[in-house]
């Protein structure tokens, strides 16, 4: 059982990201009156992220226009900033947090919205010219990097997920020769299904993009200051020189500095349904593994809306408490863009459930696609399909039927 945070009381919030400054927020829109500390472990002020892979990289927006508020804006929330810091360890008895200053934090209230760490690709620790893309630096450097290669830079993205993709598409349309990387048979497979991510499949190589699946890297070779800054290097034998290499390759939920807190550690945090991970203490965004309400199973969302959502909730149950506490079961949702199409998803479906196409086709640009797991609808994909897309969200919402869905798309 946790009690409500006093209304004078310190929340401290771990993680300057949307789901963090969501929290923070809702906090002050719920009429708390104590301090509210945000922990950050870069020095940027609170920005969004998925730009970093289209309009930022693009250069079509400049850096200003990704914050999520101004500078006065935000001082007019009332919240206290630590950026260029990271926490350390958690005392969920003594209610504090240890910073990478040497800094004690003590807390009424603690909302953990940490995120996840970009996967490196073994090996490239350091090296020239090889990125992850998760941090606004990040998304700076591969831009620099192409700028210092000419006007058609070399570009090898590793992982063709959504990032992998966007970034991939991002370049191409900016003149480089981009080569897309996949070690599996289908882009997205694990998270689309076959069907659907031979459809992703295809929409790279309808815009001319240099698609690979079935490849493993075997190394990569870095020579700066040489006309080949970096050789990727694939198990086959083939050798992909490249002006920038972007690995995409996945992200880990970041809990290391939770190891010894108590806290139950599991493919992020593990969280109820209402979001608590221990006494005062919440979780929300990509680090959150929370128990689905409507489902019974856990489930851990790398997704803006949830990070959006999720810390709001979060935020408001934390200061109410869990006797009171509001079980928190959004229907699931996002977007990518790429090329000129834009792929979103509702629900949460899984790879293995059958899809059946009810509107378009992927060659056709314009595609609704449903997922059934059992006799219910689980999930909708759609391309450039927003408003036919959105149509079925109460449905999601209400655990229709798959036929109650081809109805739907039917009427």
């Amino acid at each position: 059982m946790s009690e409500p945070v006093p209304s004078d009381g310190t929340v401290v919030v771990i993680g300057a990201s949307l789901a963090g400054l969501r929290a923070a927020e809702e906090i002050r829109h719920e009429g708390h009156t104590g301090p509210v500390i945000v922990v950050g472990e870069e020095i940027h002020a609170p920005y969004d992220r998925p730009p970093l892979s289209k309009q930022l990289l693009s250069g079509k927006w400049d850096v200003e226009r990704i914050h999520h508020h101004t500078p006065d804006a935000l001082d007019a929330i009332g919240l206290e900033f630590r950026l260029g810091r990271r926490a350390t360890g958690l005392d969920v008895d003594g209610r504090s947090v240890s910073l990478s200053d040497g800094t004690e934090l003590a807390y009424d209230g603690l909302v953990i919205a940490t995120g996840a760490a970009t996967r490196n690709l073994p090996g490239t620790e350091g090296m020239s010219n090889v990125w992850m893309l998760r941090t606004l630096d990040d998304c700076l450097g591969i831009r620099a990097d192409m700028a210092a290669a000419g006007a058609e830079p070399r570009v090898v993205v590793i992982g063709a997920g959504f990032i992998g993709s966007e970034v991939a598409a991002t370049c191409q349309g900016l003149g480089a020769h981009v080569t897309l990387l996949e070690a599996y048979h289908t882009p997205l497979v694990r998270v689309l299904g076959d069907r659907m991510g031979q459809m992703c499949a295809d929409l790279h190589v309808a815009n001319g993009m240099d698609l690979r699946c079935d490849v493993t890297i075997d190394h990569l070779e870095s020579d700066p200051g040489g006309p080949d800054p970096v050789v990727v290097c694939l198990a086959d034998g083939t050798r992909l020189p490249a002006d920038v290499v972007v690995v995409g390759i996945g992200v880990s939920p970041s809990v290391g500095w939770l190891e010894d807190s108590g806290l139950t550690l599991d493919n992020g945090i593990a969280c109820d349904g209402a979001l608590f991970a221990g006494d005062r203490v919440v979780a929300a965004g990509d680090v959150a593994n929370w128990v689905r309400p409507s489902t019974g199973r856990s489930a851990r969302v790398e997704h803006w809306t949830n990070a959006a959502e999720g810390g709001a909730a979060a935020a408001r149950n934390l200061l109410a408490g869990s006797a009171v506490a509001v079980p928190y079961d959004p229907v699931p949702f996002f977007w990518s863009d790429q090329y000129k199409a834009k792929i979103q998803m509702i629900g949460l479906p899984d790879a293995e459930d059958e899809v059946e196409v009810v509107s378009g086709s992927g060659t056709e640009g314009r595609m609704v696609a449903l997922y059934r797991s059992g006799d219910r609808l689980s999930g909708v994909l759609a391309i450039s399909q927003p408003a036919k897309l959105m149509g079925y969200r109460p449905l999601l919402a209400a655990g229709a039927s798959f036929d109650e869905a081809l109805a739907h798309g039917a009427s």
